[in-house]
């Protein structure tokens, strides 16, 4: 989904700037932006990994621990902080529910393909974490991931290597199954959280030695006193209560991880209430003989009301994706299961129905050797319940997932509007950007025809008032036998010798920082001290001029063949300057400096430059 390589886009700005994710980006040859409930292919994710790796120049499982660690962190800060937090008391917990949460999420993100987790405890108190995936080499994720969890939320450091990495056997449809032996090491600056939800070893090590330290007189002491004298201090020494406050229940004084339940000596509900208080359940034992079910599954599978016929005919695992046997189900039956009807075994009305699918947990009895599916419709609108052709009143009341369907309905709703807004958005960034180029295209053309600060003052909606420079000199040039050249030619030859000639002496106002003013016919007016007064106004005017000539000779004559000649006049003296007209607005010049200039051009010699006396000095 487009919140993966949001994500990833956002690593990359933080930590090594726009620049580098616009290089990344075009070398990628991706978009620049993502949609967060857009589906995109995985290669679009792997191209931005592997060109990463090669900007950045660090190895690929650098750059994909790195972005767990930032992913972890942008999950928190996208709102899933507490959905998170959540989900265990400690990592064992948090690891084992992770599956949980992406079946979750998949009721908003119904396209996921998320990678699966089991985790198994060693006793040493290590675990061996497994990662099943589709999607090979991104198993280096998955340490910056839990990594980040285990500090943030269970304030432990813990170091992950791969042990194992085999291709998948004993789950169908995974392509990578990868073990890592995590060993974790507490840290005790436990920044503000209870000192006790650091460590579930570290809780154990400590309820040992409370035991071994306190008898029970002591914590009966301890309980009396507290019950007699409400808050008042306790007698038991305050090294020893630091230690057992967060472990005794004031109520009751008993140790919490001392707790027996308690059975009754015989099962008070009989049969019949049993499968309809639970419509979604099925008892199966090892050869997967169906040995009860719920009426609710009864009358969706009527099939399974012949007891003793094998479960795997009617439904296939669709999660945890395993073969259908009891010892891939009890390897993994701390997993969530999702199982689906078989469209074969339905009666010939429903073939046309989607299928079924059921969640829930496995419980294994141990004294039946049967298994117990506890479960219920995985259904996330009211129009998938439609189209199984059942109603709400089919789910047991005291199943969430009737409010899950309701709730999910709005959600889906919201996700819509939010989805239409974000895409609204995006094509208003993208007009946006074309707007800004399109107004520097239009600013770059007023600019040519005006002074910068002038358009500026236009384009505000301001008077631009008539502006008197002491001194400047004006530069004027002309065609030798421009009149004649006319009467010869085409008038296209006459517009491609002047386009060849003009656009020379343009690259050369810039060159030596001119102001030109305009051009008429085969005259060219160029102006140095205006708009922007200087004090080497005559020298630059000068080598614009000196300029002139040399390019004048790349310019042919259309009748001879020759290169042009062209007369230059320079004078240096006052003027008034200020913009005429509101339509098609010129910046003009007047006053005698402009007719002396002119005079000096038309009384010059070919090839020449004719200066004043003022301009000379």
């Amino acid at each position: 989904y487009g919140f993966i390589n949001t994500c990833l886009k956002s690593l990359v700005v933080e930590k090594y700037g726009e620049e580098t994710w616009e290089k990344l980006r075009l070398q990628a040859g991706i978009q620049d932006s993502f949609l967060t409930f857009e589906v995109y292919k995985d290669e679009i994710t792997m191209q931005l990994v592997d060109k990463a790796c090669k900007i950045l120049g660090v190895p690929a499982n650098m750059v994909l621990r790195e972005f767990g660690e930032y992913f972890f962190e942008f999950c928190k800060r996208s709102g899933y902080d507490h959905m998170l937090r959540t989900l265990g008391g400690n990592l064992y917990e948090f690891i084992e529910n992770l599956d949980a949460l992406h079946s979750y999420l998949s009721l908003s993100y119904q396209e996921m393909n998320a990678p699966s987790f089991r985790v198994e405890k060693n006793e040493d108190g290590s675990m061996h974490l497994h990662y099943y995936s589709d999607r090979r080499g991104l198993c280096h994720i998955v340490p910056g991931i839990i990594g980040a969890a285990a500090l943030d939320f269970f304030n432990i450091e813990i170091s992950m290597e791969i042990v194992n990495q085999i291709e998948e056997e004993e789950r169908t449809g995974k392509k990578e199954h990868i073990v890592f032996l995590v060993t974790q090491n507490p840290v005790f600056s436990c920044k503000g959280r209870n000192k006790f939800s650091c460590s579930s070893q570290y809780v154990a090590d400590s309820e040992k030695q409370i035991r071994n330290q306190l008898n029970k007189e002591d914590l009966e002491k301890a309980k009396n006193t507290i019950r007699d004298r409400g808050s008042s201090v306790c007698p038991v020494k305050n090294s020893h209560w630091k230690t057992i406050r967060g472990i005794i229940t004031l109520g009751k004084g008993k140790l919490l991880q001392g707790f027996d339940p308690v059975y009754p000596e015989s099962l008070w509900i009989d049969t019949k209430t049993f499968c309809n208080g639970l419509p979604f359940h099925l008892v199966f034992d090892k050869e997967l003989r169906v040995k009860q079910a719920g009426v609710s599954i009864q009358k969706i599978v009527p099939g399974l009301q012949t007891m003793g016929i094998c479960l795997d005919h009617y439904f296939s695992i669709i999660h945890p994706e395993i073969p259908f046997t009891i010892s891939s189900i009890q390897k993994f039956i701390n997993s969530q299961f999702v199982f689906q009807t078989r469209r074969e075994m339905m009666p010939e009305s429903w073939k046309q129905r989607p299928m079924l699918e059921l969640r829930g947990q496995m419980l294994w009895m141990e004294s039946l050797q049967c298994m117990l599916y506890l479960c219920s419709p995985l259904l996330r609108t009211l129009h998938e319940l439609e189209e199984r052709q059942m109603h709400i009143a089919d789910i047991a009341p005291h199943d969430v997932t009737r409010d899950l369907i309701l709730l999910n309905q709005q959600r889906l709703a919201e996700m819509e509007l939010s989805n239409q807004l974000e895409r609204k958005k995006e094509e208003l960034r993208v007009l946006s950007k074309h707007l800004e180029e399109e107004k520097k295209k239009t600013e770059a053309l007023l600019y040519a025809m005006l002074p910068q600060h002038v358009a500026n003052q236009l384009k505000e909606g301001k008077r631009v008032e008539a502006g008197e420079f002491k001194e400047c000199t004006i530069l004027f040039s002309d065609v030798v036998t421009f009149t004649n050249i006319c009467a010869q030619c085409e008038p296209i030859q006459i517009v491609l010798m002047l386009n060849s000639m003009y656009l020379r002496f343009d690259r050369l106002t810039t060159v030596h920082d001119v102001y030109k003013v305009e051009t008429i016919g085969d005259a060219y007016m160029v102006v140095g001290g205006v708009p922007v007064p200087i004090p080497t106004h005559a020298e630059r005017v000068a080598n614009f001029a000196l300029g002139m000539i040399i390019a004048a000779r790349g310019v042919q004559n259309p009748v001879s063949g020759n290169p042009i000649q062209i007369r230059v006049g320079i004078h240096t003296g006052p003027v008034l300057a200020g913009v005429v007209g509101e339509k098609m607005p010129r910046y003009c010049l007047f006053g005698d400096t402009v007719n002396i200039a002119s005079r000096m051009e038309s009384h010059g010699i070919p090839s020449k430059i004719h200066l004043s006396s003022s301009a000379y000095q």
